[in-house]
């Protein structure tokens, strides 16, 4: 009997020890998944600012994340250039590619049906998918270790059982510092005023001497830009590049777009943010084989008791 309170004493700290560790694995889980809704996000908002502009659905937006990560690796790789010099000038090519594509695939269809605009837009996603296998094969490709910031591969952080490397925190940086900039530019530009002013009424804009072309093409480019850099962070992030992760990143971020309310920027960031959060959630607690329909349930349910997105009240201000 002398035993007893030794067991009981026993069982209560294995209680304890238990409750510990799945409060480290659930914060563990929290911390990727919003590193990964940070990169849901920037693509989104690529999506949802095409959207107010000229109501389009770029489907085409998920090749140009993909391409940013292919033009990062093909830079550090075969040019031997710096990551933080081929991450700027892929930013930049990507922006410079979203104009072109505005260009030569969008601008001729302005003025026609919506459904020839969707038609091209799908046309142009299956040929950069299939000029990026072309070009760099179906192989698997990732960034070579030697090429990287050695600080990456290093635990920032580490609380408990709960770790933030240097890369996460490189990668939520990122998301900030572009959303801030990008509010900025919205809300203090004379471009992001043009912005606003085109998604309220083109017609009216371009009375005023506003070149509505213009503006629609700086939106391809800041939303380009934004996509390309979510390709090269989840390029590290997952160590794994192809030809077709444009494609399933796209729909995802279409789909974060949805959530928080298409054509609403803020919306975009939060719809990443709870997709992210219930695709890696739904990984940890259930299984992997189950991440992508978890996220797609939750899109799914916000739809069907709010249709108009988590944020649906601000789309009187989609930019």
């Amino acid at each position: 009997m002398s035993d007893l309170p030794f067991f009981t004493c026993s069982g209560k700290w294995a209680v304890v020890e238990n409750l510990l560790d799945q409060s480290s694995l659930f914060l563990q889980q929290l911390v990727n998944g919003v590193t990964l809704g940070g990169v849901y996000a920037l693509i989104a908002v690529g999506y949802t600012m095409v959207y107010g502009v000229i109501q389009l659905i770029n489907f085409a937006h998920g090749e140009i994340y993909m391409l940013g990560a292919f033009l990062a690796y093909t830079q550090v790789t075969i040019l031997r250039l710096p990551f933080f010099v081929a991450f700027s000038s892929t930013i930049l090519i990507c922006g410079l590619f979203g104009i072109i594509l505005d260009y030569i695939a969008y601008r001729p269809l302005r003025n026609a049906p919506r459904l020839a605009a969707l038609i091209t837009a799908i046309g142009m996603s299956i040929f950069l998918q299939n000029l990026a296998l072309l070009i760099w094969g179906s192989q698997i490709k990732s960034f070579p270790r030697d090429v990287l910031p050695v600080v990456f591969s290093r635990p920032a952080l580490t609380v408990a059982d709960v770790s933030l490397s240097w890369l996460q925190v490189f990668i939520l940086s990122v998301t900030v510092v572009f959303m801030v900039i990008h509010k900025l530019i919205i809300k203090t530009t004379k471009v992001g005023t043009a912005m606003r002013a085109v998604t309220k009424d083109k017609v009216n804009t371009a009375l005023m001497g506003i070149s509505v072309n213009r503006v629609i093409s700086f939106t391809f480019a800041i939303g380009s830009a934004m996509g390309g850099m979510a390709g090269i962070r989840v390029g590290l992030y997952y160590n794994a590049i192809f030809p077709t992760m444009g494609y399933i990143a796209g729909v995802k971020a279409f789909a974060a777009a949805v959530l928080g309310g298409i054509g609403s920027v803020p919306g975009a960031m939060l719809g990443g943010g709870v997709l992210g959060i219930a695709e890696v959630l739904g990984a940890g607690y259930l299984s992997s084989e189950y991440r992508d329909g978890i996220s797609y349930a939750v899109m799914i349910l916000v739809i069907i008791f709010k249709p108009s997105g988590l944020v649906g009240q601000l789309l009187g201000e989609k930019v």
